[in-house]
Formats: C-alpha cells, sequence, structure tokens
C-alpha cells in the first residue's frame, strides 16, 4: 500500500511539471507566432481578412437599417472606417480616417472657407515647386503630391512619410477588395439559393 501511494507521489510530480512545460512552449510558440506575423507584411493574411471581413459585415448591417444617405457612398465609407479599425490607429492614413469621421458635421463650413480662399493655396504651391525647381525635382515633387493625396493624411507629408504609409495603405486596399469581393460572392450565392428554393 506504501509502495503504491510512493509511485503515485514519485509520478504525479513529473505530470504536472510535463503540463507546465508544455503551456510554458505554447506559449513561447504564440509569443514566437505573434512577432512572426508582426514581421510579416500586413493585410496578407488569412485571419487579417477574416478579422476585417466579420468587422465589415457588422458594419455594413447597420448602414442597411440606416438608409438616409447614399447606399454606395454609406458603404464606401463604412468599408474605410472599418479598415482604419483594423488597422487600430498605428497608422497616419487610418488615424486620418478615423478623424475626418468624427469632424464630418464641423468641416461643411471649413470646407467652404478653402474653397474661397484656394488661390492662397496655389500660392504656396507654386512657392514649393519653385524651391524644388531649383533643386531639379519639380516631377518627383508632383508625383509625391499626388500619391499624398489619394493616401489619407498625407496630402503635406514628405516623401519618406508618404512611401510609408503608401506601403500600409495599398496593401490593405486590396484585402478590403478582397474581402468585399468574398462577401459579394456569399450574399449573391445566398439570394440566389432564396430564390430558387420556392420554385422547388
Amino acid at each position: 500500500m506504501a509502495s503504491s501511494s510512493s509511485s503515485s507521489m514519485i509520478t504525479n510530480p513529473p505530470t504536472a511539471s510535463t503540463e507546465r512545460s508544455r503551456d510554458a512552449k505554447r506559449r513561447k510558440k504564440k509569443k514566437t507566432q505573434e512577432r512572426e506575423d508582426e514581421k510579416q507584411p500586413r493585410w496578407k493574411s488569412q485571419a487579417q481578412q477574416q478579422i476585417y471581413s466579420s468587422k465589415l459585415r457588422q458594419a455594413l448591417a447597420r448602414v442597411n437599417l440606416g438608409s438616409a444617405s447614399p447606399k454606395g457612398k454609406a458603404v464606401r465609407e463604412a468599408a474605410d472606417r472599418v479598415l482604419a479599425v483594423t488597422a487600430r490607429g498605428r497608422t497616419r492614413w487610418s488615424r486620418a480616417i478615423l478623424t475626418n469621421r468624427l469632424k464630418l458635421k464641423f468641416t461643411k463650413h471649413k470646407r467652404q472657407r478653402v474653397a474661397a480662399t484656394s488661390p492662397g493655396r496655389s500660392k504656396r504651391a507654386r512657392v514649393s515647386v519653385h524651391r524644388l525647381k531649383a533643386k531639379g525635382g519639380a516631377s518627383v515633387q508632383r508625383k509625391v503630391r499626388f500619391l499624398g493625396r489619394l493616401v489619407p493624411g498625407c496630402r503635406k507629408e514628405p516623401l519618406p512619410v508618404v512611401l510609408e504609409e503608401a506601403i500600409d495603405y495599398i496593401p490593405a486596399l486590396e484585402m478590403q477588395v478582397r474581402a468585399m469581393n468574398a462577401l459579394f460572392n456569399l450574399l449573391s450565392a445566398a439570394s440566389s439559393s432564396s430564390s430558387s428554393s420556392p420554385s422547388s
């Protein structure tokens, strides 16, 4: 009897320690996986697309409920907003989308004022172009300004910032297109099956 109890006492501690070591190994594996995911380019993984797709479905369900604004514009705004939320505000473009959404109600009057004072803007642009012409980079600066207009929050940023943001923003848009195509295919398949079921 004593021998059996002593043997159980001997065998139990190693099993507990092996479970702890397994847990430790799992944690290490999870941490290394997270580090690898951080090193890899974002917006390429299937997990990231699934997270975005689930959030997009929820946002589009809310858009369908409130049909005050035009649907195409509302869908685009919802898709961009969800993309910015998925980016967690780590990038300039995601922060710009989120802040623009918050300031949307207050910027109508400001836009009218900016439109009235557009000649001053063009003067500033001319000054910057003249400075760059002296350096011989006017065509490059035009391309940077054009790219800066395409990437949210980068209108007045220098070339390194615009490039860094574009490198993240373009794959994010590609993932957005993939997710929206997949969602469209799901919805079209569901609608076709529901339309064919009464006839059968």
